[in-house]
């Protein structure tokens, strides 16, 4: 038996795919990949430091482009690598790496700031409930397989 998507599923994965697309582009316009942006971005949103297992967390891309772009991020004098806890290492921004930060990851993160902030409460609130629920309830699939 095939199950063909809803409208609404179509729906939603356009959506999420053209979100996508709009943070490549910002990306692309400040100059720079999408995985070392979602790099600096991760380390912005922790401080000036950040578990590395917490970027591959949150990042959800692949071990290897994050090994990839941490890199050539440590290359180019924009971040380094601190051990941490146990076999752990954190991912650090240097001086280099935090004003890239404030022309770029910063940059995103206050648009996106500006967008919450330009809705009512309630409207943020009920998006983000939603969305919260969408995904528990999808993982509790996932788990069912």
């Amino acid at each position: 038996m095939q199950t063909s998507a809803s409208k609404e599923i179509k729906r939603y994965n356009h959506l999420a795919s053209e979100i996508d697309a709009a943070y490549h582009e910002m990306s692309r316009k400040l100059g720079m990949s999408d995985s070392e942006m979602i790099i600096l971005y991760t380390i912005c949103c922790c401080g000036d430091c950040c578990p590395l297992k917490e970027i591959r967390r949150r990042s959800g891309i692949s071990k290897q482009t994050i090994n990839s772009a941490l890199r050539k991020l440590e290359a180019g004098n924009i971040v380094y690598l601190e051990p941490s806890k146990a076999k752990n290492k954190d991912v650090c921004l240097t001086e280099k790496g935090k004003a890239l930060a404030r022309g770029t990851a910063q940059i995103m993160i206050g648009a996106e700031n500006q967008v919450f902030a330009s809705w009512p409460k309630e409207d943020v609130e009920k998006y983000l409930e939603l969305t919260e629920r969408f995904l528990t309830d999808f993982r509790e699939k996932i788990d069912a397989l």
